[in-house]
């Protein structure tokens, strides 16, 4: 049985408007896997936030244990893999066209489809032991969001080498990369993170949404997601590679790969 949150009316995020600061919590233990209801939730989560005229910055966390574990590859099957994709890129969308400041407060596990939500965000603090990475090769996959992106986030050979190898890193890697801003124990963070949307609330909304706009190339951000979505659903998903990792991880074993 799910639990509604009374405050808000979701069930997967707590969500607070607090102004002119938003929370925007995910909230599905143990490690916030991201799943298409969850999805649907952050949806609707963005656009309670742009709507408000008096927020300037939104926050973006997970729990203690996770940031996010990533998205639910239960989603990843033949069935279901199209919807789950297209929802997921939306959320990609909304999160970075999205006029106030997103900040990202991470804790630690962030991998997959959470680490690529947290990466897209305007600024992004973490703890120095929170763990970092995009494990998706692993599963014979790829993490399209951080195939278009990541390369202008942290560039192109750090990105190859951890979209390539699946490897995971620290909160303090993270940083020292420019995966994160700054990686901080973890009893500092949210004061950290506070004192950062405090310093945002004292600036003009207005101006600050328009220097996202010219701070961004987001029209390259639409056509890498389309290119990266083509890519993923009609070659990717047709490898017999591709379907076995995701079996093997769902039926715990190994994946016997078979270059094809």
């Amino acid at each position: 049985m799910t639990t509604r949150n009374a405050s808000t009316g979701f069930e997967r995020l707590m969500v607070s408007m607090q102004p002119p600061v938003a929370r925007v919590i995910l909230a599905r233990p143990p490690v916030n896997v991201i799943d298409i209801p969850m999805m649907d939730e952050l949806l609707v989560a963005m656009e309670q936030v742009e709507n408000r005229p008096d927020i300037t910055a939104v926050v973006l966390a997970g729990g203690d244990r996770a940031f996010s574990a990533g998205v639910d590859v239960k989603a990843h099957t033949p069935d279901k893999v199209r919807d789950m994709l297209v929802k997921f890129h939306s959320v990609i969308r909304a999160v970075a066209n999205t006029r106030k400041v997103t900040i990202a407060a991470v804790r630690g596990n962030c991998f997959g489809g959470g680490a690529e939500l947290a990466a897209i965000c305007d600024l992004v603090f973490t703890t120095d032991t929170a763990n970092w990475g995009f494990p998706e090769i692993t599963l014979g996959c790829f993490p399209p969001v951080a195939a278009v992106v990541l390369s202008a986030i942290i560039g192109q050979k750090r990105a190859a080498d951890l979209v390539l190898t699946g490897r995971s890193i620290t909160g303090e890697e993270a940083m020292r990369i420019g995966l994160a801003n700054e990686a901080v124990p973890e009893d500092e963070l949210s004061e950290l993170v506070d004192e950062t949307a405090e310093r945002l609330s004292k600036l003009s909304s207005a101006s600050l949404a328009l220097t996202k706009k010219a701070f961004y190339d987001r029209l390259q951000l639409q056509q890498g997601l389309a290119r990266a979505e083509q890519i993923y659903l009609d070659e990717l998903m047709k490898l017999e590679d591709a379907r076995e990792g995701i079996a093997a991880f769902m039926e715990k074993r190994q994946p016997v790969w078979k270059g094809k």
